[in-house]
This record gives structure tokens, C-alpha cells and sequence, in this order.
């Protein structure tokens, strides 16, 4: 049976983990039961802002609130992909946390860091590709999008799709579109790209827009469907023969090394 995805788009509550996981788990609770996968923005879990309130809401991946979502991805049969400001010994990464049904964890820490982030975080060094119900899945975070070399990495990977979770600049809604389309054309494969929407204003920190504009990728670069600025939850079914026959269209072989 071809996987379906949902990428759930949502207001995140900077330096509030608590209501966060509340959010994350209400949608989760909402999806249809024919959801296999869902895909949620960058930081889902935590927010961000560049200095050290960030550190103090970091997540430890072993800690309770993943136990909680382990939880609740065996209770609704759905693998979840969430972020966070996790902490690792005396790092501190942008981070996703691929959890499965089963209970299993896989992170990705984000490779190439924006902005301020750079000033508080460290970058990850591996790219991460994870077995799920849409195939080899590549992991992607936001600004990671506009790396054509991870691109070619995960197609030499063999990777049927990408997830793409990502906190993007109102201002700039036309770039995400653009290179979400992009990188599924690049490898020829799906591409979910989850945005966060709403406003970040935290006292003393700088007041930020963001696009929204989730949308899911077929592997001809059409897009399959997007949402607006609103939260909502964009639902696709991902059909295993428009991979197969786009990929004998265009010739493209994965996984060449």
C-alpha cells in the first residue's frame, strides 16, 4: 500500500516546550487513520532565539518528553519527525528526532546553521537517510535545502524521498517553494516540506514572520499540494508508481555509490 504523509503545520510557542508537546500530540491525536508518517517544522518542540534561553529549554533525546512521543506514535501507528534544541554533552544542535511506532530514534542534526544560529549552535556532520514507509528517506532541515551537494549526496544514497521540516522567512515564501521543488527534481523523488507558520515575539528578541507554505513535492518537481499561512495539516498520498515511472522518464538511477 502506497504511504501517506501528513505534514502538520503549526504555530510554535518559542522557549515553551510543554505547550509545544501539547500541540504536536493534539495533532497527532487529530490525524486520519491512514496517516503513516507525520512531518512537523523545525524546533516543533522547543523554538529558537540566539542567546542562552535557548539552551535552558533544550531536550535530552533519552528524556521524558521523547518518551512521550514515543508513546504516542505506538498508540496512532504513526512515525513522527519532530525538532528540537536538543543537547548533547556540552553541545547544543538543531536537531530532528525521527521516532518510529516501534519506538526506535533516529536524529539528524542540522548541518549547515542560519544566521545566529551558528553563534550558539553546533552543526551536525552526518547526513542521515531512514528507512520509512515512503522509502529511504533523506533528512533535511530548512537552510539545508539550498545545498545542492546534499542533494547529490542523498541521491547517491539511494533516497526515494526527502522531509523537510523548516522555520522560513515570510519574506522569502517564494525561495522554500522554489527549492522544495527543486531538490525533488534534483534526485527525482518526493519531497514533504513541513513550514512553521505564525510569529515569534520573545522580549528581546527580534520579531519574526513565518511563511507556512508546507507543501509536498511529487518527483517530476508538481507540486501536490501546499498549504497557505494558516495551521492546517496538508495529507498526501505518496504513489509508488509516479516515482517509478518518472525515474524511467528522466533515466535517473539512485544509490550509484
Amino acid at each position: 500500500m502506497d504511504p501517506t504523509v501528513a505534514a502538520c503545520q503549526i504555530e510554535v510557542a518559542d522557549l515553551a516546550p510543554e505547550t509545544n508537546v501539547a500541540t504536536v500530540v493534539d495533532r497527532l491525536a487529530a490525524l486520519p487513520d491512514r496517516v503513516d508518517v507525520a512531518v512537523f517544522p523545525e524546533y516543533a518542540l522547543t523554538g529558537f532565539v540566539a542567546d542562552d534561553r535557548s539552551e535552558s529549554v533544550a531536550l535530552d533525546l533519552g528524556g521524558p518528553v521523547f518518551d512521550r512521543l514515543r508513546a504516542h506514535a505506538g498508540e496512532t501507528d504513526t512515525a513522527l519527525l519532530v525538532g528540537c534544541i536538543e543537547q548533547r554533552g556540552d553541545d547544543y544542535h538543531n536537531t530532528l528526532a525521527y521516532v518510529t511506532p516501534d519506538g526506535d530514534l533516529t536524529p539528524y542534526r542540522k548541518r549547515h546553521l542560519w544566521g545566529s544560529e551558528s553563534a550558539w549552535l553546533t552543526p551536525g556532520e552526518e547526513r542521515v537517510v531512514v528507512d520509512t514507509p515512503a522509502g529511504r528517506t533523506g533528512l533535511l532541515t530548512c537552510y539545508d535545502l539550498n545545498f545542492v551537494h546534499e542533494s547529490t549526496a542523498l541521491l547517491d544514497a539511494g533516497v526515494d524521498a526527502l522531509f523537510v521540516p523548516g522555520a522560513w522567512p515570510a519574506t522569502h515564501a517564494a525561495n522554500w517553494r522554489l527549492l522544495a521543488r527543486a531538490r525533488a527534481l534534483d534526485g527525482v523523488r518526493w519531497v514533504v516540506a513541513c513550514g512553521r507558520t505564525g510569529r515569534k515575539d520573545v522580549p528581546d528578541a527580534r520579531v519574526s514572520e513565518y511563511a507556512g507554505r508546507s507543501l509536498v513535492v511529487r518527483p517530476d518537481g508538481v507540486v501536490a499540494g501546499e498549504l497557505a499561512y494558516e495551521p492546517g495539516t496538508l495529507v498526501r498520498t505518496l504513489d509508488a508508481d509516479v516515482l517509478e515511472s518518472q525515474r524511467d522518464i528522466v533515466g535517473v538511477s539512485v544509490g550509484s555509490e
